[in-house]
Parts: C-alpha cells; structure tokens; sequence
C-alpha cells in the first residue's frame, strides 16, 4: 500500500498496514500518529508557507503531513528515528522533489543539518522539551513553529509570570518566540491514544530575537539558576550565580544588587515574578559589569 491510498484517519487501516509490514508504535519513542485530516491541514496551513519554503518536518512517521507539505510546495527535510518509517518514507517519497530524509535521533542529528525557515512536527512527549530547549539554546532559530506538544507542555509554553507553570523552559523558548495555541486536541485524535491530551501550538519568531537585540549568551543559564530555587529571593538566587560564574564569593553580592538596582528590580522579588524584558535586561546588565566575560 502507498501513501497516496493509505487512509490516515482510520485506525483500523493504519494498524493494518503496520502490522502487514511488520511494523508496530513503540510507547518509549512516544510514536501517536494524529488521524484527524481536519486538523492536519489546519496545523499546516498554520506555517503560512509559499512554494519553495524550506520545512523541517519532526516525527513525520508514516509520512500524513509529509504528503500535505510537499503539496503546498514546500521543501521538506524530515527527520525520523524509526528504521521502519524511514524505509517506508524513502520508498514513498524519497522521489518527490523537494524531500530529503535524515534518519537517526533528531535530538542528535539536527546541528549536522542546514537550517529552514519553518518547522513543523508532532513532537514526542519524550522528547520536545529538550529539542525545543537545544534548538534555542544553539541559536537554530525558525522564521515559524508550529508544533504539537503534549498539554501540560504547552501550558508552560503560554505562561505567565506568577503562574504555576511559569519556568526557565518558558522564558527560553518565549523569550525568542510569540506562542499562540491553535487547538487542543483529546486522546481520540490519536492512534494509539495517549492518555494525556494535547496541544496544536505556533511559534513566531520575535523581532528582537536575532542581532544586537538578541538575548546575551548568560541569560539562559542565570535563568536556569534563579529557577532552580524558585521560592528563594532573586538577590540570593542572583549572588549565588554571579559568584558561580566569577569563582569566588568576593564582590559576587555588590554585583548582583547593583543589577537588581539598575533594572528596577526588588532584591527581595522572586525569580517566578518576572517577566522576560526584566529578565534580559538583568542579563544585559550583569553582562556589561563584566559578569561572565
């Protein structure tokens, strides 16, 4: 059977192929092919994509939104683990204009790879915090997003300062992104169906997340440090870090309360209170006293 007369929507039909090919979906690689047509072609129309765009395409499993993309005439590099679906995708599309496949672990193949414009990808709950949090963090950044995550992740991905779910996950990926949610979608819209639900979500690229504009080289880790103790003050959690980075305690909390007082910010404030902005401007002024240089 090819992909053109496979019947993605249909359960039945899609376990009857895997299981004619010898195929089956692993729980440990987080393997859910969505089986809804409506909200596939939703998410992809979410790129806004013109012919030629160049795509990454993560999971593309059995290949539902390889064959949408390529038809909106896009470009498409898709990566996927599983030797089965990498075969089966080679067989269908590896003809196609446009279609390039990296096989492996995205998670270790991404940097070998050129960059695109957009992505695209039903990412496993297993691994999406991490990839979304390695892609910022090695500065591989995405004109747009538009990925589905499990709920609970793209509640931290929307979180607000104050909120429960707010964390140094989300002013790393939100810092460099707008993220919109576009649908949630039960364990229903899924073969096998989790027992979570999830959620359709789109990044934008922020216009201040690239050039001079761009968040210093220590913002991540002092985020990641002041949230590490969350429910401490910002100028402990702060002096802490700076004195980590220095090497020695000396001067390490002059530092940092001359950076609280220079952004405005309460010594005693707690890290969850703060929004992105006050975040790197924190990190832009421990940058210029000589923080981490």
């Amino acid at each position: 059977m090819c992909a053109a007369s496979l019947n993605y929507d249909s359960p039945l039909a899609l376990k009857a192929f895997l299981d004619g090919r010898g195929l089956g979906m692993r729980k440990k690689l987080g393997q859910n092919f969505l089986i809804k047509g409506g909200i596939r072609k939703k998410l992809a129309a979410a790129l806004e994509l013109s012919p030629g765009d160049g795509v990454w395409e993560i999971g593309p499993g059995l290949g539902a939104m390889t064959g949408e993309l390529l038809e909106r005439g896009a470009r498409v590099k898709a990566f996927e683990l599983d030797p089965g679906f990498v075969e089966f995708l080679r067989e269908e599309f590896g003809g196609r204009p446009g279609f390039s496949l990296v096989p492996g672990d995205v998670l270790k193949t991404w940097k070998g790879e050129a960059g695109a414009p957009f992505l695209l990808g039903n990412l496993p709950y297993n691994i999406a915090a991490v990839l979304l949090g390695d892609l910022a963090e090695g500065k591989r950044l995405f004109r747009r997003m538009v990925v589905t995550v499990q709920k609970e992740l793209g509640r931290r991905l929307t979180a607000r300062p104050g909120q429960a779910d707010y964390s140094s996950f989300t002013v790393l990926v939100a810092g460099l992104y707008t993220v919109k949610a576009l649908v949630t979608m039960g364990p229903s819209c899924f073969y096998p169906p989790p027992r979570v639900d999830s959620a359709g979500l789109r990044l934008d690229l922020r216009e201040d997340a690239a050039g001079e504009a761009a968040p210093p080289g220590l913002l991540h880790p002092m985020v990641r440090r002041l949230f590490s103790s969350r429910r401490k003050t910002v100028k402990n959690s702060l002096g802490a870090f700076v004195s980590s980075c220095s090497g020695t305690e000396r001067g390490a909390k002059e530092l940092a309360m001359a950076a609280l007082e220079h952004c405005g910010i309460r010594p005693d404030e707690r890290p969850e209170n703060l929004d992105i902005p006050q975040f790197r401007e924190l990190a832009l002024r421990l940058q210029h006293l000589g923080v981490g240089g």
